[in-house]
């Protein structure tokens, strides 16, 4: 199998994707995180002392999805046309899901944006309470579906879950 990071000589490359046909393509990932009574009361509540946890971890995901060529290297830099994070509540763990939905127009997709994002997102929420619960976890960072491109749909399915 050849393995399209590395060059004839084996030297790492970014993909040259200029051939490809420019489709619409979209990702969704997500990711929890699982923490203390205390920290969930606290992000809930809004009274964490570093401010609004639920809405910064939602800009750091939006920032997150914007700079991932710049932190995975073999990515290329897109010109991204939405991305929309959504954040649910989990009363029973406690903790949050964080979805992270990217979208553009162009030769490549954009699977690693959405990731990045909810990973970035996530870290956001335990730097904002890791005072609180150092023992927060993050967890099942995932790709739930991608639509574009020559590969076609993918939906993660209940067995993958």
């Amino acid at each position: 199998m050849k393995l399209t990071h590395l060059d004839e000589k084996d030297r790492p490359k970014m993909v040259d994707v200029s051939a490809k046909k420019q489709t619409t393509r979209v990702a969704i990932a997500s990711g929890m995180i699982t923490m203390s009574q205390d920290a969930y009361d606290s992000i809930v509540n809004e009274t964490n002392k570093k401010g609004p946890v639920l809405q910064t971890a939602v800009i750091a995901a939006i920032m997150g999805t914007k700079k991932t060529s710049e932190l995975i290297p073999m990515c290329h830099p897109l010109n991204l046309s939405g991305i929309n994070c959504d954040v649910e509540e989990l009363h029973e763990l406690p903790g949050f899901k964080l979805i992270v939905t990217a979208k553009l127009t162009g030769q490549t997709g954009v699977e690693m944006e959405a990731l990045t994002g909810v990973s970035i997102g996530l870290l956001t929420i335990y730097d904002m309470v890791k005072a609180i619960d150092k023992g927060m976890v993050i967890s099942d960072v995932q790709l739930e579906s991608k639509e574009g491109g020559k590969s076609g749909e993918y939906k993660r399915s209940r067995s993958e879950a």
